[in-house]
Protein backbone atom coordinates (compact mmCIF):
# COMPACT_ATOMS: atom_id res chain seq x y z
CA UNK A 1 0.00 0.00 0.00
CA UNK A 2 2.98 2.23 0.01
CA UNK A 3 5.02 3.51 2.69
CA UNK A 4 3.56 2.42 5.73
CA UNK A 5 6.15 1.76 8.25
CA UNK A 6 3.10 -0.03 11.12
CA UNK A 7 2.78 -3.64 10.56
CA UNK A 8 -1.06 -3.27 11.98
CA UNK A 9 -3.92 -3.35 9.22
CA UNK A 10 -5.76 -0.26 11.01
CA UNK A 11 -2.81 1.95 10.37
CA UNK A 12 -2.49 0.55 7.21
CA UNK A 13 -6.03 1.43 6.04
CA UNK A 14 -5.84 4.80 7.59
CA UNK A 15 -2.75 5.92 5.84
CA UNK A 16 -4.11 4.33 2.53
CA UNK A 17 -7.32 6.12 2.67
CA UNK A 18 -6.12 8.96 4.27
CA UNK A 19 -3.02 10.08 1.62
CA UNK A 20 -2.85 13.20 0.01
CA UNK A 21 -3.66 13.81 -3.71
CA UNK A 22 -0.59 13.97 -4.94
CA UNK A 23 0.24 10.46 -3.49
CA UNK A 24 -3.04 8.99 -4.45
CA UNK A 25 -2.78 10.11 -8.16
CA UNK A 26 0.61 7.82 -8.36
CA UNK A 27 -1.74 5.18 -6.77
CA UNK A 28 -3.62 5.29 -10.40
CA UNK A 29 -0.97 4.76 -12.73
CA UNK A 30 -1.53 2.83 -15.77
CA UNK A 31 0.67 0.52 -17.99
CA UNK A 32 1.72 1.58 -20.96
CA UNK A 33 1.48 -0.06 -24.61
CA UNK A 34 5.02 -1.51 -26.08
CA UNK A 35 5.46 1.34 -28.23
CA UNK A 36 5.14 4.15 -25.54
CA UNK A 37 7.25 1.91 -23.26
CA UNK A 38 10.17 2.65 -25.27
CA UNK A 39 9.19 6.01 -26.28
CA UNK A 40 9.01 7.11 -22.31
CA UNK A 41 10.77 4.92 -21.01
CA UNK A 42 9.01 3.88 -18.22
CA UNK A 43 6.50 1.30 -17.23
CA UNK A 44 3.72 3.11 -16.06
CA UNK A 45 2.46 6.56 -15.48
CA UNK A 46 -0.95 8.19 -13.75
CA UNK A 47 -3.45 7.94 -16.10
CA UNK A 48 -5.34 11.95 -16.83
CA UNK A 49 -8.00 12.73 -18.52
CA UNK A 50 -8.41 12.80 -22.39
CA UNK A 51 -5.61 9.70 -22.51
CA UNK A 52 -6.52 7.00 -24.54
CA UNK A 53 -7.26 4.46 -22.42
CA UNK A 54 -8.04 0.01 -23.35
CA UNK A 55 -9.60 -2.11 -21.01
CA UNK A 56 -7.40 -5.53 -20.70
CA UNK A 57 -9.16 -7.10 -17.27
CA UNK A 58 -12.87 -7.16 -16.35
CA UNK A 59 -16.19 -7.98 -18.53
CA UNK A 60 -15.89 -4.63 -20.68
CA UNK A 61 -12.25 -6.28 -21.95
CA UNK A 62 -10.84 -4.75 -25.14
CA UNK A 63 -13.63 -1.34 -24.69
CA UNK A 64 -10.75 1.25 -26.06
CA UNK A 65 -11.83 4.81 -25.88
CA UNK A 66 -10.63 8.33 -23.67
CA UNK A 67 -10.59 9.06 -19.98
CA UNK A 68 -13.74 11.76 -19.49
CA UNK A 69 -13.09 11.81 -15.41
CA UNK A 70 -10.41 10.32 -13.14
CA UNK A 71 -11.94 10.09 -9.44
CA UNK A 72 -8.60 10.04 -7.00
CA UNK A 73 -10.48 9.82 -3.96
CA UNK A 74 -12.61 6.57 -5.24
CA UNK A 75 -9.05 5.19 -6.96
CA UNK A 76 -11.04 5.26 -10.32
CA UNK A 77 -11.39 6.12 -14.11
CA UNK A 78 -14.69 7.01 -15.96
CA UNK A 79 -14.17 6.04 -19.99
CA UNK A 80 -16.25 7.65 -22.12
CA UNK A 81 -17.54 4.60 -24.12
CA UNK A 82 -17.57 2.16 -20.99
CA UNK A 83 -21.22 2.65 -20.21
CA UNK A 84 -24.55 0.52 -18.77
CA UNK A 85 -27.99 1.61 -19.00
CA UNK A 86 -30.15 2.46 -15.92
CA UNK A 87 -33.22 0.73 -15.70
CA UNK A 88 -35.16 4.31 -16.75
CA UNK A 89 -32.95 3.85 -20.08
CA UNK A 90 -30.43 6.49 -19.23
CA UNK A 91 -26.61 5.61 -19.77
CA UNK A 92 -24.28 6.43 -17.57
CA UNK A 93 -20.56 5.70 -17.18
CA UNK A 94 -19.12 2.77 -15.44
CA UNK A 95 -16.14 3.47 -13.25
CA UNK A 96 -13.10 1.39 -14.12
CA UNK A 97 -9.77 0.14 -11.66
CA UNK A 98 -6.40 1.70 -13.13
CA UNK A 99 -4.87 -1.42 -12.78
CA UNK A 100 -6.85 -2.54 -15.37
CA UNK A 101 -6.45 -0.07 -17.69
CA UNK A 102 -3.29 -0.31 -20.84
CA UNK A 103 -2.56 3.30 -21.91
CA UNK A 104 -2.38 3.29 -25.23
CA UNK A 105 -2.42 7.01 -26.24
CA UNK A 106 -1.05 10.00 -23.89
CA UNK A 107 -2.56 13.14 -23.78
CA UNK A 108 0.65 15.28 -24.66
CA UNK A 109 -0.92 18.52 -23.93
CA UNK A 110 1.45 19.04 -21.16
CA UNK A 111 5.23 19.15 -21.78
CA UNK A 112 5.81 18.94 -18.14
CA UNK A 113 4.18 15.91 -18.14
CA UNK A 114 7.18 13.56 -20.03
CA UNK A 115 9.71 16.06 -18.67
CA UNK A 116 11.47 13.49 -16.56
CA UNK A 117 10.64 10.45 -18.94
CA UNK A 118 13.70 9.38 -21.35
CA UNK A 119 13.64 6.40 -23.63
CA UNK A 120 16.09 3.78 -22.60
CA UNK A 121 18.91 2.67 -24.55
CA UNK A 122 19.49 -0.23 -26.44
CA UNK A 123 20.69 -3.25 -24.69
CA UNK A 124 24.26 -3.49 -25.12
CA UNK A 125 24.79 0.13 -25.10
CA UNK A 126 26.89 1.36 -21.69
CA UNK A 127 27.60 5.03 -21.44
CA UNK A 128 31.25 5.27 -20.89
CA UNK A 129 32.86 7.67 -18.80
CA UNK A 130 34.40 11.04 -20.54
CA UNK A 131 38.29 11.89 -18.65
Amino acid sequence: MGNVESSKPKKQRKFHYSKPLHRKQQGLAVHLDRKLRQELGARSIPVRKNDGVKVVRGSKRGTSGKVTAVNYMGGTVFIDKVLRKKANGEEVQVPVNASNLLLVDADRSDARRFKRKKAKKPAGEKEGKVQ
